[in-house]
């Protein structure tokens, strides 16, 4: 008798694990991809920072970076808080280099970079 409650006890707790367990992010589609490689930012001088620093690796899924556009992606880095992004963009973080290699970007600069590509739009104030 103790043998079958000692295996209910581990079942009941297998299943509460599983059921805590995230669910892995879908992998980005078509659509998804076509989406990020449309947007621009509207203001020419950020435009310009994200084309030459930011769009090869934000809207491609082999570079491993979040999608520009794909709020799902970037949510668990934003979670960490707009800081946290920004010092790692400034400073480098994984695979991206120090300032995602746009030497002439400031911290508001890769701050409105990182708003742009989190949400696809520009952040208005």
């Amino acid at each position: 008798m103790r043998l079958v409650s000692r295996f209910f006890l581990t079942v009941v707790l297998l299943a509460g694990l599983a059921a805590c367990k995230e669910e892995a992010p879908q992998p980005p589609s078509a659509s998804d991809i076509q989406r990020a490689e449309s947007l621009r930012p509207e203001s020419a001088e950020l435009r310009a920072r994200y084309e030459r620093s930011c769009l090869a690796c934000h809207t491609s899924i082999d570079a491993k970076a979040p999608l520009t556009g794909d709020i799902a992606q970037w949510k668990p880095r934003l979670d960490k808080g707009m800081d946290v992004l920004v010092k790692h963009a400034m400073e480098g973080f994984n695979a991206m280099p120090p300032k995602g290699l746009c030497a002439d970007c400031s911290e508001a600069d890769m701050r409105a970079l990182i708003v742009f590509m989190s949400q696809g739009r520009e952040e208005r104030k």
